[in-house]
């Protein structure tokens, strides 16, 4: 496992403060080694230096916190981090095991320096440096995210490269009597496996990838009903067809400052070997989407009511960007203006693993193309 960095209470300024260790945050890291920049605990005079601070208890990002069953044989294009691909391993194994030490291992290999657990507080400016107050860089403010110890720890940074992802913000759509259900609302961040639902009746929300396999899954052992908002409309043709179209409207959509949409939304979804499944089991039928929630369970729109023992939200994640309200990017529209993995609004923020690079294979591009973009500058 990666050597744990000892923690301090005082405050340092770097070139480049990366936040997060997901996919994004560990190809950021590769890229500023590979371009002379050195952890700052390792740093001497006159080196180019970056702190990466994450805020799980160990490495492995989101990849930590999946459901028991998604093995990877049934992960969604797991793209390896730069420089080492991911191993050859038994694709029934879980990938919540698999991925987790495979990002550890990574961790190591490079000496990445990942501090951790460390949860950012805010991200902000310092005074205007015509004042003769500031320092022209931006000011991140940490606390340690297991609640040892009292002191925030401050680092001055000429950038910042947010790499914070989605899981840590799960979408909860609002629906009238939802606190009057008397079932168990559960979420795709929640979830660990199908036994917990057997026997029972479930409502599963949604139409990504999320909601299909487990869709399939839980109807192996439960009675289950199916609702979206929109009808599925099956994309045909190999999806590398689609996908380049996908990721430029994406880009469009935050360039502009609207809130980010998923690159699999745009693309749309693909008959896999779990959709075949639940159709010939029957579980694929698809309800429109309820009117409200009431204690025994939902309201159709034809006025009949559904019953329910749970309802599972496959509703997807919002950026975890909270941390970055100080610095005023947030559009009306709900999003923030970004082009090329850069805030145009902040120049001196990257915000990688948002957007049009939110797939693996897209976060690893945003990691090199940011740490490029901003060795042209330092």
């Amino acid at each position: 496992m990666p050597l744990s960095v000892r923690w301090r209470t005082d405050s340092r300024s770097v070139d480049v403060v990366v936040i997060g260790a997901g996919q994004a945050g560990l190809s950021a890291g590769y890229h500023l080694q590979r371009r002379g920049f050195v952890p700052a605990d390792r740093s001497t005079a006159g080196d180019r230096t970056y702190v990466m601070l994450d805020g799980e208890d160990g490495p492995g990002g989101a990849w930590r916190h999946r459901w028991e069953s998604l093995t990877m044989s049934t992960v969604n294009g797991i793209f390896g981090l730069p420089g080492v691909p991911v191993p050859e391993v038994d694709p029934a194994l879980p990938s919540r095991e698999v991925l987790p030490a495979y990002f550890a291992d990574y961790e190591e290999r490079f000496s990445l320096g990942v501090r951790r657990p460390v949860w950012v507080r805010q991200v902000r400016r310092t005074p205007d440096r015509r004042d003769g107050t500031g320092d022209g860089r931006l000011v991140v403010v940490t606390t340690r995210s297991d609640g040892a110890g009292d002191d925030d720890e401050v680092w001055h940074a000429r950038f910042v490269i947010n790499a914070t992802g989605t899981w840590t913000r799960p979408f909860w759509p609002h629906y009238p009597g939802r606190e009057d259900f008397r079932g168990r609302h559960v979420h795709v961040h929640d979830y660990v496996r199908a036994e917990e639902f057997a026997g029972q009746r479930v409502v599963v929300v949604g139409s990504g990838i999320s909601a299909t396999q487990l869709l399939e899954e839980i109807s192996r052992v439960a009675d289950t009903f199916w609702v979206t908002r929109r009808e599925i409309e099956w994309a045909t043709g190999p999806p590398p067809e689609n996908f380049s179209a996908a990721i430029s409207a994406v880009a469009e959509r935050t360039a502009m400052g609207l809130a980010p949409e998923s690159v699999i939304r745009v693309t749309g979804m693909y008959r896999t070997p779990w959709i075949d499944r639940a159709e010939a089991r029957g579980a694929l039928v698809r309800h429109p989407m309820f009117t409200r929630i009431e204690p025994d369970g939902v309201r159709m729109p034809d006025g009949t009511l559904e019953p329910a023992d749970a309802i599972l939200w496959a509703t997807g994640f919002r950026p975890a960007v909270s941390h970055l309200a100080p610095l005023g990017l947030r559009t009306p529209a709900g999003g923030i203006r970004v082009v090329d993995g850069r805030a145009l609004d902040e120049p001196r923020l990257f915000l990688i693993g948002y957007g049009p690079s939110q797939s693996t294979v897209g976060a690893n591009r945003a990691g090199r193309d940011a740490v490029r973009a901003i060795t042209t500058e330092i």
